[in-house]
């Protein structure tokens, strides 16, 4: 998808779609953990899953600039754990219940450098929803849509005719993405979450050997942070927010 959009295939880009969508806390029975408590979370669904949105739209079309956001809190209190937990499982609750301190969802406008205009949501207590986290990016000469559920496949459209073929074609992953060869004999076989994070630790682990910035870098973690401090400032002011640039290399000026 990046290459689509950098290469120009994709025309000019016009606007974006990202959503995170989870159930992992859609319960009003699940448990009070951390992730619920300004003092250990700071804000909620923000940093927790609206962040990686943001973060991977910035890779794909560039640096996000500016933001309006709305937040709330559908479910205001939880059962406070009498046994801790890992993650999102293994806790036991009580009868008593505690507030809940923060955001579980966000909507937001966001205008990326160059103008591009992109539309955002996330959510931790949607019905349903496993893991969707699409991104959906649209130009003047076609579009391309991408689901995390589906983390193997590409659809792409590249064609504006209106004829009988006009539509998305779906892309699956192969030998020419990446390290896909290294993990799948054949086209058809997908690479799983576990694969795509040891690829992450070697991306990491060569940069630090060789000097070359080959993954992600501390400044796009930094520049993600700016863009949740933005939201968080909207939310509380409903005004647009500028996201300050930060220093250093970012995977989305490469």
């Amino acid at each position: 998808m990046r290459e689509l959009v950098r290469t120009g295939k994709l025309g000019r880009i016009t606007n974006v779609r990202v959503w995170l969508i989870a159930d992992y806390n859609s319960s009003p029975l699940g448990p009070l953990t951390w992730r619920a408590s300004r003092e250990k979370a700071g804000a909620g669904v923000v940093p927790d899953l609206m962040s990686h949105g943001a973060d991977l739209a910035q890779y794909v079309v560039g640096r996000i600039a500016s933001v309006t956001a709305a937040t709330d809190t559908f479910i205001t209190e939880r059962p406070i754990p009498t046994k801790l937990g890992f993650g999102h499982s293994g806790f036991e609750i009580g009868d008593e219940r505690g507030p809940v301190e923060n955001e579980d969802y966000v909507s937001m406008l966001v205008r990326f450098d160059g103008g591009v205009i992109g539309t955002m949501e996330s959510s931790r207590v949607s019905v349903g929803p496993r893991a969707e986290y699409v991104v959906e990016v649209y130009g003047t000469n076609g579009s391309a849509r991408w689901n995390f559920e589906r983390l193997n496949e590409l659809e792409v459209c590249t064609t504006v005719d209106g004829g009988p073929t006009h539509g998305y074609t779906r892309a699956m992953a192969g030998p020419a993405w990446g390290d896909w060869s290294r993990y799948q004999p054949a086209i058809g076989t997908s690479m799983g979450f576990d694969d795509m994070k040891s690829i992450e630790a070697a991306q990491f682990l060569k940069s630090v050997l060789t000097g070359e910035q080959l993954a992600p870098s501390t400044a796009d973690a930094w520049c993600a942070a700016e863009v949740d401090e933005a939201v968080v400032a909207s939310a509380a002011d409903g005004q647009w927010h500028d996201v300050p640039r930060v220093q250093g290399n970012t995977t989305f000026d490469a």
